[in-house]
């Protein structure tokens, strides 16, 4: 299915997946072999902007400057069994190939993802 994807040429549409684990281990050497075989058709279809993993919501900190207050708590605003463990940001043609990419990437990762438009440039 990945081979009928179109190019990006010109794309003008940004995605991001959210990676959505429910545990602490890092991926297997399989699920990283998946990873990269996904990263790699994102790039030769030209649909790669960045992704990366990013630290447990445990390891965050919380600012609210809000009218000079000052605040700061430790840990994530979000305190649930699942949390987001990395993320893709993407250049696509258009929504379809964005629904049609999320199961693949669900699939490389074997984690459930999260699709949402990226409403910067």
């Amino acid at each position: 299915m990945l081979e009928t994807l179109p190019l990006c040429l010109n794309c003008q549409v940004k995605f991001i997946l959210f990676v959505i684990d429910d545990q602490l281990e890092k991926a297997s050497g399989d699920e990283m072999a998946a990873i990269d075989a996904f990263n790699d058709m994102l790039q030769e279809k030209g649909y790669w902007v960045t992704a990366a993993g990013i630290e447990h919501g445990a390891a965050a900190k919380v600012f609210d400057n809000r009218g000079g207050a000052g605040l700061s708590s430790e840990g994530s605003l979000y305190n649930e069994v699942e949390h987001y463990s990395g993320f893709w940001l993407l250049d696509l043609p258009d929504e379809a190939t964005a629904l049609a990419l999320a199961p693949q990437a669900s699939r490389a990762c074997n984690r459930k993802v999260e699709l949402r438009a990226y409403l910067g440039n």
